[in-house]
C-alpha cells in the first residue's frame, strides 16, 4: 500500500518484520540426568537453611529453623551426616562454693573466654558410632570435644623433681570446671546433642531442625554439615546464620555498647526521675 507523502517525495512501501526463528526441535525420549555430571563420581554433601536471618524483638520466644540438604553418593556404601551449629563466643564467669570454718563462701571466680554461647549437634546416629574419639576431638565435633579455652592465669610448681613447671591455675580441677560450663549451658537449653536429629526423608535427601531458645545470644552462627563414611570426614558444607536485634531494642542495644558511660548515666537519671515522680504521685497530703 502506498503511503501519502509530500510533493516531490516518492511513496514508501511498508515491509513487515521477519518472523522470529523457530525453537530447536526437541528430541523425544531423551531422559533427564539424575545428577549433575560434576558429582557422578564424587561423594559430597550440600545443605541450606530455610531462613538465614533471625530477628529478635521484644516478643521473641525462640525460633525453629529447618536445615535441609542432599548427599551425592555414587556408591552403595552408606554415609552419615553430622550437623554442628556454633554461636558466637562469650565469656563465662564461674564461682565455686567452698566451706571455710563452717561458713559457705564463694571461691575466686574463674573466667572462661572461649566458650560458645550456643552449641548443638545433630546426627544420623550416635557420634561414637560415626567416628572414633581422635577424629571427633580433632574436628571439635560434639560437646565432649568442644574446645573451651582455660583461663590464661598460670602458676609455677615443682613436679617430679622439676622446678618451675608452668601449669594452669585450675590445675587438675580444670575438667570439673569445664563440665560445670557444659552443665549450666545445657540447663539453659543453649547446648544440645541429638543423636537422631538428622533424618533422611528420601534417597540422599535429609533434614534437621535448629531450635534457638529465647535466651540465644545475638551474633553470627556458624553451621557445619559433615559427611562421614567409614569413620572418615569426606565432605563438609559451611553455612552462616545471623541472629540480630531489630526495632527499638536494637537501637538501645547499640547505644549501650557504643556509649556505655552515657547509657549508664541515662539509666541513673531515668531511675531517679521515676522515683521522684512516684514519690510525688503517692505522697500523703
Amino acid at each position: 500500500r502506498d503511503l501519502p507523502t509530500g510533493a516531490g517525495d516518492r511513496g514508501l512501501m511498508a515491509v513487515p518484520a521477519p518472523p522470529p526463528p523457530l525453537p530447536p526441535a526437541v528430541v523425544a525420549g531423551t531422559p533427564a540426568p539424575e545428577r549433575s555430571v560434576a558429582t557422578t563420581g564424587e561423594l559430597r554433601v550440600a545443605a541450606a537453611l530455610t531462613d538465614a536471618r533471625v530477628r529478635v524483638d521484644s516478643g521473641f520466644r525462640g525460633a525453629s529453623i529447618v536445615l535441609y540438604g542432599a548427599v551425592f553418593n555414587p556408591s552403595d556404601q552408606p554415609a552419615d551426616v553430622v550437623v554442628v551449629v556454633r554461636g558466637p563466643d562469650e565469656p563465662i564467669r564461674l564461682v565455686k562454693k567452698t566451706r571455710n570454718m563452717g561458713v559457705w563462701l564463694n571461691s575466686r571466680p574463674v573466667l572462661f573466654e572461649g566458650a560458645p554461647g550456643f552449641y548443638m549437634t545433630a546426627s544420623t546416629r550416635s557420634l561414637s558410632d560415626i567416628a572414633d574419639f581422635g577424629q571427633l576431638r580433632r574436628l571439635g565435633v560434639g560437646v565432649n570435644h568442644l574446645r573451651i579455652n582455660a583461663p590464661e592465669e598460670s602458676r609455677t610448681v615443682t613436679r617430679y623433681g622439676v622446678r618451675d613447671v608452668v601449669v594452669s591455675r585450675l590445675g587438675e580441677d580444670y575438667l570439673d570446671w569445664r563440665r560445670a560450663v557444659i552443665r549450666l549451658k545445657e540447663a539453659a537449653q543453649l547446648y544440645d546433642t541429638d543423636p537422631q536429629g538428622v533424618e533422611f526423608v528420601d534417597r540422599g535427601l535429609f533434614r534437621a531442625e535448629v531450635t534457638l531458645p529465647a535466651t540465644a545470644p545475638t551474633g553470627r552462627y556458624y553451621t557445619e554439615v559433615w559427611l562421614f563414611q567409614d569413620g572418615e570426614p569426606l565432605s563438609v558444607s559451611n553455612l552462616t546464620l545471623t541472629v540480630e536485634k531489630v526495632g527499638f531494642e536494637r537501637e538501645v542495644y547499640e547505644f549501650a555498647h557504643r556509649r556505655p558511660w552515657s547509657y549508664g548515666v541515662l539509666c541513673v537519671l531515668l531511675a531517679a526521675l521515676t522515683g521522684y515522680g512516684a514519690s510525688r504521685l503517692f505522697r500523703r497530703s
